[in-house]
């Protein structure tokens, strides 16, 4: 499958979660996203759902801010969204599935739980904390890839 990646405000292309897409087999692409350029990050955003052509696109925290601008109609997998913060204008289609841990402690849940109640959006809740790297969040981002 293939994947546009939209890191989150402190990470990178090569985080945690872009390795282990890979290693499910996964071709993914990763743009680099300025942290401090709102309209610069979705316009890279933009161009990479353009050009790329993804089955998919995943954004995480403020990647999935910038996922939900800037995807289209291609269906979205959002973890831990921060979107009321940096988009709380934006929607999502009902083929979007939330992942979001009740203990994260940088990202509301229930920003998730109301953005999916919203647009009929699918809320999985898994993980331990706002990284979304442990065992738990790992198996549901794969799972959530099946069905999308």
């Amino acid at each position: 499958m293939k994947i546009l990646f939209l890191h989150g405000l402190e990470s990178s292309p090569n985080s945690y979660k872009v390795k282990m897409l890979e290693d499910a087999g996964h071709e993914v692409y990763a743009p680099s996203l300025p942290p401090n350029a709102w309209d610069r990050a979705v316009r890279i955003a933009r161009m990479a759902v353009d050009g790329f052509k993804p089955d998919v696109v995943v954004g995480s925290s403020r990647g999935g801010a910038i996922a939900m601008v800037s995807a289209g109609t291609t269906p979205l997998i959002l973890i831990a969204p921060a979107w009321k913060k940096y988009a709380p204008w934006a929607t999502v289609s009902g083929r979007t599935t939330i992942i979001h841990s009740p203990e994260d402690d940088v990202v509301k849940f229930n920003d998730s739980v109301d953005l999916a109640h919203a647009f009929g959006a699918m809320l999985v809740e898994a993980g331990e904390d706002h990284r979304m790297n442990d065992q738990e969040a790992t198996t549901a981002i794969l799972d959530a890839l099946t069905n999308a």
